[in-house]
């Protein structure tokens, strides 16, 4: 079969097209044939050698853990599933050499989640870690719900920092569906379409105008929790819009180093919350993927430019420039094509 590796670590150029053997799923694992992989930055970081890497250098290595496609095998001791499931999947790389950069991958089964006829492929890879982190970001508050639907986030407003990536674009939709009222910031007009494609109430260019007193307008109390890209950049801004015993959920160290006034959070009770999907155990996996399903039923997460998130599109053999379109702040999602849609089913 045909997939996209690298031996060693360095910029794209590493990673090389190759024919691999097809895979044999063991116990509690099941084959996917990829049909579509979806690019983070955490990707293109892992290649590099950056802090996600679990593996040695001179070892085989496929990337990309997100991606949708098709059932094509079982192993053992796996239940719920049948060949020619339609399925998404999360953390295919994590603790393993082999992601989705590749026809056929082989995943253990609480990776694996099975994908409503009502979403599409490149709705599929494009969950994964940004949707999966959005969830997580918005269940951690004090004062919030631990699990996300219609209604749970019902008189909450959230601001979410960065409302055109694609964590920031799955943490509006997401807010939007369980019912909160929804800030966003972003640094251009273009980012602010976007943004309110997602589903955004309020569209702020933190560019323009004081940020702060513009969030205070919608939001005299304060916002109940924040969704933050860049805490360090931000953290002025986060203490002085937040609601009392709000919280602030770190997802990236994209900026500044962070450097916090004690005692403007002490004076609101505020909580900060850091994530990182490979370590928030598999409790939460679990919930997010419940609750993201159900959001797909609904149609709460579509992608695409008219829906806030713009597709930038590559074959299985231009994985190399995929990587360096995430690295180099491709506004929107990245998904690789590696199998005909049409032919996913055959």
């Amino acid at each position: 079969m045909k997939a996209v590796a690298h031996t060693r670590f360095g910029d794209s150029s590493v990673l090389q097209v190759v024919d691999l053997p097809m895979p044999t799923p063991g116990a509690g694992e099941i084959r996917v044939k990829v049909v579509v992989s979806g690019v983070n930055p955490t990707d293109w970081k892992g290649r590099a050698g950056g802090r996600s890497v679990t593996s040695e250098s001179g070892q085989a290595r496929v990337p990309n853990q997100d991606g949708s496609g098709v059932v094509d095998s079982i192993g053992p001791e796996v239940s719920g599933f049948s060949v020619g499931d339609r399925v998404w999947v999360h953390l295919a790389a994590h603790d393993r050499p082999t992601g989705t950069a590749q026809e056929y991958t082989v995943v253990p089964q609480e990776r694996v989640v099975h994908l409503p006829d009502v979403a599409s492929f490149d709705i599929g890879a494009a969950l994964g870690v940004p949707a999966m982190t959005a969830h997580r970001a918005l269940t951690v508050c004090e004062l919030g719900p631990g699990r996300l639907g219609p209604g749970a986030l019902q008189g909450q407003t959230i601001l979410v920092a960065g409302g055109a990536g694609a964590v920031g674009h799955a943490a509006i939709q997401l807010a939007r569906w369980a019912g909160a009222e929804v800030i966003t910031t972003v640094s251009s007009a273009q980012k602010a379409t976007l943004a309110a494609a997602a589903g955004a109430h309020h569209v702020i260019n933190y560019r323009e105008g004081d940020t702060a007193a513009a969030i205070r307008k919608v939001a005299p109390d304060g916002v109940d929790q924040i969704v933050e890209v860049a805490p360090g950049d931000n953290a002025e801004l986060d203490s002085a819009v937040l609601a009392n015993r709000g919280s602030i959920a770190v997802y990236a160290t994209e900026g500044e180093p962070l450097s916090l006034d004690i005692w403007r959070h002490l004076t609101v009770n505020a909580r900060y919350q850091f994530i990182l999907l490979y370590t928030v155990g598999q409790a939460a996996l679990t919930a997010a993927a419940e609750d993201i399903v159900n959001a797909l039923n609904d149609g709460a997460l579509p992608v695409g430019e008219q829906a806030g998130l713009p597709l930038t599109r590559f074959s299985l053999k231009q994985t190399p420039a995929a990587h360096d379109a995430v690295q180099s702040g491709t506004t929107g999602k990245v998904l690789i094509d590696v199998s005909p849609h049409e032919l996913a089913a055959e």
